[in-house]
Parts: C-alpha cells; structure tokens; sequence
C-alpha cells in the first residue's frame, strides 16, 4: 500500500483572500515503511512574504524570488502523490490550498477522502490532550529538536513517524510479500514452526547422563522431574 506524507508551508491562512503556497514536502511509505523517496519543492508565491509567515517558515521574499510558481510545478507534483492516500496533519486546511492551486490550473482536485488526517486520529486516541506535531512527538518520544522553523519536508519527515506511532507502530513485512508473491501464503500471515519429523539425537554424553540421575537420587521427597 502506497502512502504520502505531505505538509505544505503557506503565506497564511486562506487562499480566498490571497494567501499562497510557499513550499510542499512529501515522504513516500510502502507498506507503512519510508522508501527514502520524497518531493520538495519551494514555490513562489507571486505576493509578498508577510512578516508572521517569515517569522514562522523563515523564507523571505529573496529567498523566493527565483523558485518557480505552482503553475511551473503542479503537474510534477500531481504525477508524484497519484492515487496514493495522503497523510496529512490537520488534512483541511492543507488540501483546501492545494485543491486552490490546482484549480487556477484548471486541474484535477484532489479528493477529501483521498487525505487521512492525523490530527482527526490523534484527537479520537487521546481526546482532551495536545495534538499538535511537538505535542505528539513528545508523546512518542520522537526527536524534533530540528524544528526550529516550519519546514514542510521535515514536517513530512517527523508526521511519517507520528503516523507509525498512531496506527500501532512500525510494521514491516520484511520482504515478504514479495518473497511469497504467487504462493498461498500472504504476508499477514502468522508463521508458526512445524514439529521436527525425527527428534534431534540427545547431546548429553553417558558420564554426562549418569552423572545427573545421581545428582537426582541424592534429592529425595520423590522429586516430579524423576518421574518417566
């Protein structure tokens, strides 16, 4: 199963009103194990920086002058995510800017029900506590001291791990499936050892063996371990 990890930095809070895409980050999981395959990208917003995003995601005007628009990057990323589900911390807010770009492209939107959203599940698991990304990685005990600045790629990276830790943990199938493809046997399957066809010979030597059924006579009270 394929699954993107995706956080966007933007330059506020609703694209009605002018607020654009700054950058996008995304970690591809396999089977709920990073394949080190990701997608970054900054974007120029074509509006100035305000002065609480920069303060927030620490890029400037400068700094996004020469990135290329979402209009230059749009389809690259579509081609990217596919069909894939898209994990996503607080998913509205991130797929209402996305589906807005994608619309003054005149492409496909993304559907809601393409997004899982880990803040929904981080609520349900632990309703009346913090749920935002530090919250929950000091919960797991996840390193984030990286995150002096927004950053949608090492977002991506940290919700990547958050996720494992809100769905049970990390669970890989070690190459299985493929190891088992066109067999009966699937990688949910739970391997148990069969019994040996013929008992491995005794390795205790005769002195060895002796030595133990005297050790054993000398106890007495008719120990349960003498019994044949």
């Amino acid at each position: 199963m394929r699954e993107i990890v995706l956080d966007t930095e933007t330059t506020g809070f609703d694209p009605q009103t002018g607020d654009r895409i700054v950058e996008i980050g995304a970690v591809e999981l396999m089977g709920h194990v990073a394949t080190g395959r990701t997608y970054h990208q900054y974007i120029n917003p074509e509006r100035s920086m305000p002065q609480g995003a920069f303060e927030i995601h620490g890029l400037g005007d400068e700094f996004l002058a020469d990135k290329p628009k979402f209009a230059e990057v749009g389809r690259a990323f579509l081609e990217f995510i596919g069909d894939a589900k898209l994990v996503i911390h607080n998913a509205a807010f991130d797929i209402k800017f996305l589906n807005a770009e994608l619309s003054w492209m005149k492409l496909p939107q993304i559907p809601w029900e393409q997004a899982i959203d880990t803040l929904e599940i981080a609520r349900k698991r632990f309703p009346g506590s913090p749920a935002s990304l530090d919250a929950l990685c000091r919960r797991f005990n996840i390193d984030n001291t990286a995150r002096t600045l927004h950053g949608a790629l090492l977002d991506s990276e940290i919700l990547a791990e958050v996720y494992l830790e809100l769905i049970g943990g990390r669970q890989p199938d070690f190459g299985l499936s493929s190891a088992n493809e066109g067999s009966d046997v699937s990688a949910t399957t739970h391997w148990t050892p069969r019994p040996r066809s013929r008992p491995l010979p005794s390795r205790l030597t005769e002195s060895e063996a002796a030595a133990h059924a005297e050790f054993i006579s000398k106890l007495g009270g008719n120990p349960l371990w003498s019994k044949t």
